[in-house]
């Protein structure tokens, strides 16, 4: 019954759905969540591999705000929890795993598939707790936090949501100990049933409230655990805001209300509004604009461009963090940046003091992107002003752009003007997030990426959870679109065992991974020592090339596939309807 309790808990606390990988000491814990799932109080996810399971519950946190436990055996299971662990804690994600293992009178003995576990990722967990096996006797008022099942969901789910004015929201360990008899809840099936039917109805009301509003906010930190708030005036200081991966729609509205340059990443959820300046890398690098530059007030977690930790890195620039939290690492390359816990602009303040200066930033941008969008257009305007043969000729060009190959800024231009408001983008760390980055518009696109430790692991088991999450609501005008995902080929074999989808019993997504196929990690001929080094040497450790039939894989899997090798083709993936998971390969030149 402690497992029951336990998971009965976290329903009650407003947690949706769960995660569970098969295994014998786990087998009380996946039980009660498959009870708590007929019960219709739960959405049960269930996947082979703990390492996909674990980055999907990350995609699930990052896409509702709120963590999806995820249940585990013993010994190596917990092992592959750690890569989703470390980008929970870098990237500031809810997540909790609920690890079974043996009790503590059991260990130390070299028995079969078990291993130290017990704060096996400590140093970065929010919360973790090596939990006694349960007595089998009932709970009383006076049970330690430690034990009581009750207790320790509350605790967990607090610990990885974070606090405002304490440690952001991170990974949380329930090391779980159980005796044998592992699971045994006979006769007791319809008491749990209706247990779990009324926790699912407190968990409705409990997801009622949006997961900020569970933890303390900056007014509530006693004086002295509160940090100066940065009140911009109308000063002359000539200031940019930049805005890094999670800094929201926060770092959009403040550049907004200060009327001062938003140079954000493509992946901040900030890239839209008048203040966007798309080009911003090629800009900081300008003299005679980023050149200027005396202020930088830093969102979230900037990670895509060189331009952006060499300004924050120079002397003549003050740099300005706004982090809500005190009790972690701060974005600072320089190591001389003044943290603070929120910027708000001044009552008064008129943003169009500042408007030379933005000015400054607004102009040279839209001239390269007007000149990039002719290089690459046709003039539609200068055809109709020609004669017959002009025209023919003009008619010719046309066809013959659409019939060009695919370049990687006509895949990644053309994933982000497809997506809607209601659709989602996941974008892998790869190449094409940078070429992205340097040319997509301002444009309001939910947009989601592991750029905690920007890295490739598990990109579309995480992209599974964000899809299957966000399209769950039986109501389809408040269900999202399709979930697009932009990923070269390495991150795509990387995690291929995440391809593998449960049967009918679980949602099946509309999700569209584009695939960028170079034959293998060309990032890497961006290094400098790509110009120095054996071609063929350098190709085998760092291309990596690959020669996997993506087709073939695809249909192992069960996923459509299309190949999209030309802008008409492209085209054509962007405007016929996605209705499951579908594989779209995009051969690009390396």
């Amino acid at each position: 019954m402690f497992a029951v309790e336990l998971i009965a808990e976290f329903v009650r606390r407003g947690v949706s759905d769960f995660v569970v990988c098969p295994g014998s000491r786990s087998q009380a814990l996946a039980l009660a969540a498959a009870a708590a799932e007929q019960a219709g109080a739960i959405r049960l996810h269930v996947r082979i591999d703990e390492r996909s399971a674990a980055f999907f519950a990350l995609g699930v946190a990052r896409e509702t705000g709120r963590p999806a436990p995820i249940i585990v055996t013993s010994g190596t299971a917990v092992a592959n929890l750690v890569p989703a662990a470390f980008e929970a804690h870098e990237g500031r994600v809810p997540f909790i795993a609920l690890t079974a293992d043996r009790p503590v009178e059991l260990r130390g003995r070299r028995s079969n598939q078990t291993t130290t576990q017990a704060g096996m990722f400590s140093e970065i967990a929010r919360l973790s707790l090596d939990v006694p096996a349960p007595t089998g006797e009932p709970a009383t008022s006076g049970s330690s936090s430690f034990t009581e099942p009750g207790q320790l969901a509350a605790q967990a789910l607090s610990a990885s949501l974070g606090a405002l004015h304490r440690a952001p929201a991170g990974p949380v360990q329930l090391n779980l100990q159980f005796r044998e008899p592992l699971s045994g809840t006979a006769g007791f099936d319809d008491m749990i049933a209706q247990g779990f039917a009324v926790a699912g109805e407190e968990g409705v009301e409990a997801r009622a409230i949006h997961p900020t509003l569970l933890v303390p906010s900056i007014d509530d930190a006693t004086p002295d655990e509160t940090d100066p708030t940065l009140y911009v005036h109308g000063d002359n200081a000539l200031t940019v805001v930049i805005a890094g991966a999670g800094a929201g729609a926060e770092a959009e509205e403040f550049a907004r209300e200060a009327g001062l340059p938003l140079l954000a990443e493509v992946v901040s959820g900030s890239r839209y509004g008048r203040e966007a300046i798309t080009a911003y890398a090629s800009l900081i690098a300008d003299p005679e604009v980023g050149g200027l530059i005396e202020r930088a007030i830093v969102f979230g977690h900037p990670t895509l461009t060189r331009q952006v930790p060499s300004l924050l890195e120079r002397d003549d620039v003050e740099v300005i963090v706004v982090d809500p939290h005190t009790d972690t690492d701060h974005v600072q390359p320089s190591r001389g940046a003044r943290v603070v816990r929120a910027a708000r602009v001044a009552d008064g303040h008129d943003p169009h003091t500042h408007r030379r200066w933005l000015g400054a930033w607004v102009a040279p941008d839209r001239e390269l992107q007007r000149e990039r969008s002719s290089a690459h257009v046709p003039d539609l305007e200068a055809a109709r002003e020609t004669g017959y043969k002009e025209r023919n000729a003009y008619a010719r060009a046309e066809m013959a752009a659409r019939r060009e190959p695919v370049t990687r800024a006509m895949l990644v231009e053309s994933a982000w003007l497809g997506t809607w408001p209601h659709d989602r983008l996941v974008i892998a760390a790869s190449r094409l997030v940078r070429v992205l980055d340097g040319i997509a518009p301002a444009r309001k696109v939910t947009v989601h990426a592991n750029r905690g430790l920007a890295g490739i692991d598990g990109t579309i088991a995480t992209a599974l959870g964000i899809a299957v999450t966000s399209q769950a609501d039986p109501d389809p005008k408040k269900a999202a679109g399709t979930t697009r995902v932009i990923l070269g080929d390495i991150a795509l074999l990387h995690d291929v065992g995440s391809l593998q989808l449960p049967p009918d019993t679980e949602v099946t997504p509309r999700i569209q991974l584009l695939v960028g196929n170079d034959g293998g990690g060309t990032i890497f001929d961006g290094l400098e020592v790509a110009a120095s080094a054996s071609t063929d040497t350098f190709d085998r450790v760092m291309l990596t090339p690959q020669q996997v039939d993506l087709e073939a894989l695809a249909h192992a899997y069960g996923w459509a596939y299309e190949r999209a090798e030309t802008r008409v083709e492209l085209e054509r993936v962007f405007t016929a309807p996605v209705t499951g998971p579908t594989i779209v390969e995009v051969p690009l030149a390396r």
